[in-house]
């Protein structure tokens, strides 16, 4: 035998013998020997390997080189066909995990190795002797082969792997409950997730919620009823629908869904049914009832295709039922909004408008409604249930029941005392309508009875509505309104009277009040209310009752010492911006009784004190005034005090206006005067209406020299406002564009003819000297000088 091998040996392989023999304990002599043999022939490799792992049975780089040489060989061979072959490199590795049980690389390519062939079960008892041989840390690497096994065995066997596997790692449950759903293992599924949901650690690996992870429970319970008939279905989602309350329009279906792949139609109305009458949001309501409707539509479908005559009762029966489920379906809304806000006083007004005229019903409704409302609680105005309901009777002409009702709701505690005055008023229009004033009447002096000196703050909302309605004032007014139709004045005068006590009265009571008996030709009366009005409000309230007065005074023709203490009065706390209307008033009054100076004394006076605002107005009345009593003439000391006084912007255009009279007067000169003083105000630039004024001006009534004059001012006043240099940054753009047009003016002299010989120019001081040389001529030759202050 040994000659056999020796023989068998190649002589190029003979050193490397030589160098085993020479160090037969070594192992690096046999990995240069099977290095050397990397490019013989397999059997050639083989019997090295043989050898070498015989000898070093521990080696894994032996092992590992040998057992790659084997597989590697094999790779694309059928391994049906070549079997034995396939056997052969099995056994290898069977030799090699004898002492090698620990290297999980080695099981792994074993494994690996073997899911290539048909061998189930070896395959299967491998992988359990892997994980029997390695410890537990490394069973990691083993697992997703297994797994990966699992694709190619019986369901049952799949199942038990994966079983053992969550074993190991608990957190892919979810994965293992998957992977039951979909091998059809129901109950197992089930069990394995109600466990889940039983226990209060359990968080999902995939982030599934807990929610989720109920779904997919209630789903193959519902979609797999005889396959899991042990479990308590319908008790899961009941209990389901308690504890996720927003998902409870969908469980409801999952729970009728559930007895309908039971084929039970009839429990499935039932659920159905009981789906809507629990629910709380429309959503909710809108997918059990479009689920209940599409069930019904489906069964009497169903029935009709069926060509028995049989079921046609059955037929009609079904849709008699489904055409009453559509009337229903306005009542059964109701009914879910109302479940979710029992206090909603809009959605009772609804329900009771369902039923029609049928009376039972909707007293039912009413009644039903009053006593399930809480008060304190209302969602809307609850006296609009109350009078809605009264109205009820009342268009049935059952008005003792109306008033009955109207009385239990004046003692309700309402959450607002608006809401109980706005009650009363209701019931005494009802009364109204009916033609019983008296009745009308009495219902409103209930409501406006209180104390004699009542203290009673009516906003303090720690106190009912009841102990507040009698300073109502809405209530009030509607009474006097009443009385004031049907009544005696005394009575009118009493109620008035009464809203003062209670210190209820607005500025329209004393109004409405003064009015009232100014129509009744109480005149001194109304003044008397007036007076108090404006004892009782301040400014700026009183001042539409001070105009009011005023009017009514004047009309009246008072003595004029009355009439002007009364403005006077009405003058002396009157805020700047309200005093203009009443200065005119005061004025006109002084004009009227032809005291002509008094009224401009007035009216001067008005032009110092009312609000900057109406200065301007109050100034040009003043003037209007003036012209049509003294003239033009005697405006002059008017225009120059306005323009002094007069902002900017304003002065400019009174010193227009100013020219404007004296242009009219003839004064030439002293229009031109304002012209240059006025001209201090206007920016070129901006007031081009006030210098194209000032240059036909000169076009009409001027030379050439004024003209120049009027040139070398406006140049001036340009150079002027340029120091500011805001301003100047802000119309920049302006004054470019402007610049070309103003030197063609300066130098085409408009309506005159150029002069034929040069002017020499002027020196600053020359320029200096023609600035004030004209104001001072025009003093010399004018004796009516005006008095300005202009300094130019």
């Amino acid at each position: 035998m040994e000659s056999e091998r020796v023989l068998s040996i190649p002589e190029e392989d003979i050193p490397y013998e030589q160098e085993i023999l020479k160090h037969p304990g070594a192992i690096e002599p046999w990995l240069r020997y099977v290095e050397f043999q990397a490019d013989r022939p397999i059997l050639q490799q083989v019997f090295v390997f043989e050898r070498a792992c015989r000898l070093f049975g521990r080696s894994y780089k032996l092992w590992k080189a040998y057992l790659d040489l084997r597989v590697n060989h094999l790779k694309g061979f059928n391994s049906s066909k070549y079997s034995q072959e396939y056997d052969k490199v099995n056994e290898c590795f069977e030799r090699a995990l004898v002492l090698l049980n620990k290297m999980p690389r080695i099981w792994i390519d074993y494994l690996e190795f073997l899911l290539q062939q048909t061998y189930v079960t070896k395959t299967r008892l491998t992988f359990d002797k892997a994980l029997q041989s390695l410890p537990v840390s490394q069973h990691h690497r083993i697992w997703p082969l297994y797994l990966k096994f699992t694709e190619q065995v019986n369901d049952k066997t799949a199942v038990r792997i994966w079983k053992r596997y969550v074993m190991f790692r608990p957190q892919d449950i979810d994965q293992y409950v998957s992977r039951l759903i979909e091998k059809e293992f129901y109950s197992l599924a089930c069990t394995t997730l109600i466990k889940l949901l039983d226990d209060p650690k359990y968080v999902s690996s995939t982030g599934k919620s807990r929610y989720q992870s109920w779904t997919d429970l209630a789903d193959v319970l519902v979609q797999h009823p005889y396959e899991t008939k042990m479990f308590s279905t319908e008790k899961i989602i009941r209990s389901g629908i308690e504890r996720y309350p927003d998902q409870a329009g969908k469980l409801w279906v999952n729970l009728a869904t559930y007895w309908i792949n039971k084929n039970d139609i009839e429990r499935t109305r039932d659920i159905f049914e009981e789906g809507l009458s629990a629910v709380k949001t429309v959503k909710d309501f809108t997918l059990i009832f479009d689920s209940y409707t599409e069930m019904e539509e489906t069964t009497i479908s169903k029935l009709m295709e069926k060509e028995d005559s049989s079921v046609e009762i059955e037929v009609d029966r079904l849709m008699g039922a489904f055409e009453q489920l559509m009337d229903r379906r306005p009542f059964l809304l109701s009914d879910v909004l109302l479940r979710q806000d029992p206090n909603n006083i809009v959605e009772w007004e609804k329900r009771a408008g369902l039923w029609g005229d049928n009376m039972t019903e909707v007293t039912n409704t009413y009644t039903k409604a009053l006593a399930t409302i809480n008060p304190s609680k209302a969602n809307g105005k609850l006296y609009k249930l109350w009078v809605n309901y009264a109205k009820f009777y009342e268009k049935h002409n059952d008005l003792e029941t109306a008033r009955v009702i109207f009385n239990k709701a004046s003692k309700v505690p309402f959450r607002s005392v608006n809401e109980l005055a706005e009650l009363y008023i209701e019931w005494a229009e009802m009364e109204l309508r009916a033609d019983d004033f008296e009745k009308s009447l009495k219902v409103l002096e209930v409501a406006t009875t209180g104390p004699k000196k009542s203290r009673i703050d009516f906003f303090d909302e720690s106190l009912a509505p009841q102990e507040r309605v009698h300073k109502s004032m809405k209530v009030w007014s509607f009474y006097v309104d009443l009385i004031e139709s049907v009544g005696e004045v005394e009575d009118v005068k009493a109620a008035y009277n009464r809203i003062f006590e209670l210190k209820i009265g607005t500025p329209l009571t004393i109004v409405n009040y003064a009015a009232f008996l100014w129509d009744h030709q109480f005149f001194e009366d109304a003044l008397k209310v007036y007076e108090r009005g404006v004892e009782i409000f301040s400014y700026p309230v009183a001042f539409e009752i001070w105009n009011i007065y005023l009017q009514k005074a004047v009309s009246r023709q008072l003595g004029l010492e009355r009439l002007r203490d009364l403005f006077e009065q009405a003058l002396q706390d009157c805020p700047p911006n309200l005093s203009k209307a009443i200065f005119i008033q005061f004025g006109k009054l002084e004009e009227d009784r032809g005291l002509m100076s008094n009224a401009m004394k007035i009216y001067d006076r008005a032009s110092r004190i009312v609000a900057d605002k109406d200065k301007l107005i109050m100034y040009k009345y003043v003037i209007e005034r003036t012209i049509e009593v003294f003239g033009l003439a005697a405006t002059r000391p008017i225009f120059e005090r306005a323009i002094n006084a007069l902002p900017e912007n304003e002065a400019k255009e009174m010193c227009l206006e100013f020219i404007n009279v004296e242009e009219k007067l003839g004064e030439i000169d002293r229009a031109r005067t304002l012209f240059s003083y006025g001209s201090q105000f206007a920016d070129p630039r901006v007031s081009t209406d006030y210098w194209e004024k000032w240059d036909a001006f000169e076009v009409k009534y001027g030379n050439e020299d004024t003209y120049k004059e009027m040139l070398r001012i406006k140049r001036s006043v340009q150079a002027q406002f340029n120091t500011d240099v805001g301003y100047i940054a802000s119309q920049a753009v302006l004054l470019k564009a402007k610049e070309a047009s103003e030197r063609q003016a300066a130098q085409n002299s408009v309506g005159f003819v150029k002069s034929t010989t040069s002017l020499k120019p002027k020196s600053d001081e020359d320029k200096n000297n023609d600035t004030t040389a004209a104001p001072e001529e025009s003093a010399a030759s004018n004796p009516d000088a005006i008095d300005l202050d202009m300094d130019m």
